[in-house]
C-alpha cells in the first residue's frame, strides 16, 4: 500500500482539534520511526505513524484491550499543595478510583461505538482480527470530586485534559500497524463552574466519544477501499 492509500485508510484518526484548544510546542518528528513507520499525520495535538504495508480494510472484529490510565506527572502533588484539610487531600485510593472509572468508560464508549458501527468485538486472535491498545496518559483532573465524609465543593473553568495512545497490531503476527497520539483538553469556560462526579464524567465521555467516532471513521474508509478495489 503507497504513502498517499494509507493517508486515507488512517485519516480519520486524526482528530478534530477544539478551537479553543491551547497551542502546544512541535517538536519535529522523523518521517519514519524506529519501527519502521512512516509518518501520516503531525499537528500539535495529533501524531499518527502507520506500517506502509499494513491495510485496516482487513479487519472486520475489534480486540479491544483494557485502557491502562496515567495521571499527569506530579498530579497528585499539586492537587494537595494548598489543601489544608486532611479530609480533602487526594489519597491514592481517589487516584485508583479514577484510573478505573476513566478505564472502564473508554470501554463503554468505544464498545458502544463499534458495535453501533457494525463491528464484532473478539477476545482471540483470528485473520480478521485487530488488536487495539489504549492508553489514557497525562490525565489532569482539574477539580476532582473525592468522596469526603464532609462535603467540599470544587470550581475549576475547565474539567482538565488527558492524551491517547493508541497502538493497532494485526493479532495473527502481532505487528504493530498504527500508532497515534492525541491530545484533548476541555474548553475553558472563562468563569468558575461547580465540579462534581457526573460533569467531570460527562466532559470525559464528550472526549472520548469524538476519539470513538474517528477511529469507527477511520475503520469504515478502510473497508470501503478494499470494497473498491475489488470491484
Amino acid at each position: 500500500m503507497n504513502t498517499r492509500k494509507i493517508s486515507v485508510v488512517v485519516a480519520g484518526l486524526a482528530l478534530a482539534i477544539l478551537v479553543s484548544s491551547p497551542v502546544w510546542a512541535k517538536k519535529s518528528l522523523p518521517a519514519v520511526n524506529d519501527e519502521g513507520m512512516e509518518l501520516i499525520k503531525d499537528t500539535r495535538t495529533t501524531t499518527i505513524y502507520a506500517d506502509p504495508g499494513a491495510d485496516l480494510g482487513i479487519y472486520k472484529r475489534i480486540w479491544l484491550e483494557d485502557a491502562s490510565v496515567a495521571f499527569k506527572k506530579n498530579w497528585q502533588r499539586d492537587q494537595n499543595r494548598n489543601t489544608r484539610s486532611p479530609s480533602a487531600r487526594v489519597k491514592d485510593s481517589d487516584m485508583e478510583r479514577i484510573r478505573k472509572d476513566v478505564a472502564d468508560l473508554f470501554r463503554e464508549t468505544f464498545t458502544a461505538e463499534l458495535i453501533d458501527g457494525g463491528y464484532e468485538l473478539a477476545d482471540q486472535a483470528g485473520e480478521d482480527v485487530l488488536i487495539v491498545k489504549p492508553a489514557i496518559v497525562d490525565l489532569d483532573v482539574t477539580a476532582p470530586d473525592l468522596q469526603t465524609v464532609g462535603r467540599t465543593y470544587s470550581y475549576s473553568e475547565s474539567a482538565g485534559e488527558m492524551t491517547l495512545n493508541l497502538e493497532l497490531y494485526d493479532s495473527m503476527t502481532n505487528d504493530k500497524i498504527v500508532t497515534a497520539r492525541d491530545r484533548k483538553q476541555d474548553y475553558r469556560r472563562g468563569y468558575l463552574e461547580w465540579r462534581t462526579s457526573v460533569n467531570n464524567r460527562a466532559t470525559a465521555k464528550r472526549l472520548m466519544d469524538s476519539w470513538a467516532r474517528a477511529f469507527r471513521e477511520a475503520l469504515d474508509d478502510a473497508r470501503k477501499n478494499v470494497t473498491s478495489a475489488d470491484s
